[in-house]
């Protein structure tokens, strides 16, 4: 397993050295990517359903990320697109992962910041004046 474990922090490193890591995803991709390798020399295959059920879905919208609980990508956004690569609706996975109904499926700083360009440009005003 340590030659696994080595392969896959080089990996990482290399990873974080491009962009933000949190401690969390460091770790999580650290054990994906030595088991996958281990699976890999082994000849088995990688199975991927056994992931979904390792990802919280209340720890998936981060502050600058939102984890796919299918298959643990990260995005700024879950697209309707993205989701229907799942079989899913957006409706049916906000119900998969026990979000309600409304939650938007965008990572935190650009929810705060869609919010807050909305209120800058306060069209309830410019709807009364019409």
């Amino acid at each position: 397993m340590e030659n696994y474990l080595k392969e896959a922090l080089e990996i990482v490193k290399a990873q974080a050295s491009v962009r933000t890591m949190t401690e969390e995803e460091i770790t999580t991709m650290v054990k994906k990517l030595a088991d996958g390798i281990k699976a890999i020399s082994e000849g088995c295959s990688v199975n991927d359903d056994n992931d979904t059920l390792d990802m919280d879905p209340k720890k998936a919208i981060k502050e600058k990320s939102i984890t796919c609980v299918e298959c643990g990508k990260s995005f700024k956004i879950l697209t309707k697109k993205h989701i229907a690569t799942h079989g899913l609706t957006v409706e049916e996975y906000r119900e998969r992962c026990g979000y309600k109904k409304g939650t938007p499926l965008v990572c935190k700083s650009l929810q705060r910041e869609r919010r807050k360009k909305m209120k800058d440009m306060k069209l309830w005003e410019r709807r009364n004046q019409n």
